[in-house]
């Protein structure tokens, strides 16, 4: 069972959990009421209301999973939080890398960071950052939303922290998986992937070049591959290509 370490207020989940990481057991879970710095993606801020939502960081030290194929944990915690939040909404989506999607909307972030050691990874530090019970959002965020807002009712805020949690430790339990749970996870992740539908969507490049394209795969490194109109098939790291999403 995760062990839940409570910080009433701090900058950053990942971060504080950072500086303790060496000293403490895998599976602690730092948690906050407020977070002030909230970070996502490549430098991406996170707003979150104090005490409205659940915020936290959970330690994974050692897991049996090579550098060359770390993505598989992000796989495993987007899984997850899809499979524990599925018990309060139904047709939640993972948008690549790993956000969860409510139709068109955010409504959780993760964001997760490796010590390597060597060919492999000393630990990670998995962030999570889910809009559970927030009803106004006042950052320019474009396209937040909150499971409160989805169902029409607030929720028990340590509930959700409690089974989603739960369900992250499980999902990550990768000295017990073999080849084949492997490659059933990878299927789960690509059937619950965000406009995975077969269908061509619009993306923008780096360069603000717009192109649609249908998602072919996610690869081991996180690389999403995109075949557009024409056929051709590209591999795009993070903030490599955006989704052009409805306003």
């Amino acid at each position: 069972m995760p062990r839940y370490i409570l910080v009433h207020s701090t900058a950053s989940t990942n971060s504080y959990l950072s500086k303790m990481a060496m000293m403490l057991p895998s599976g602690t879970v730092i948690h906050t009421l407020n977070q002030t710095e909230g970070r996502g993606q490549r430098g991406n801020s996170w707003e979150s209301e104090p005490g409205k939502n659940v915020l936290f960081s959970m330690l994974l030290k050692s897991p049996i999973v090579p550098v060359a194929k770390q993505f598989v944990i992000s796989e495993a915690v987007a899984v997850a939080v899809v499979t524990a939040l599925s018990g309060y909404v139904e047709g939640l989506k993972i948008k690549w890398p790993n956000d969860i999607y409510y139709k068109d909307k955010k409504l959780c972030g993760i964001l997760i960071e490796h010590s390597i050691m060597g060919n492999g990874i000393n630990y990670s530090i998995l962030g999570v950052g889910i809009n559970v019970n927030q009803e106004l959002f006042v950052s320019d965020a474009p396209n937040p939303v909150s499971l409160a807002q989805i169902i029409g009712q607030d929720l028990n805020v340590d509930e959700v922290l409690h089974r989603v949690c739960e369900e992250i430790e499980r999902r990550c339990s990768f000295d017990s998986y073999t080849n084949e749970d492997f490659a059933k996870l990878h299927r789960e992740f690509l059937s619950l992937l965000y406009r995975n539908d077969g269908a061509f969507y619009p993306y923008t490049k780096a360069d603000e070049k717009c192109f649609n394209a249908k998602i072919v795969d996610v690869e081991p490194l996180g690389l999403l591959v995109l075949e557009d109109e024409g056929g051709s098939v590209e591999r795009y790291a993070f903030k490599e290509v955006q989704f052009v999403l409805k306003k």
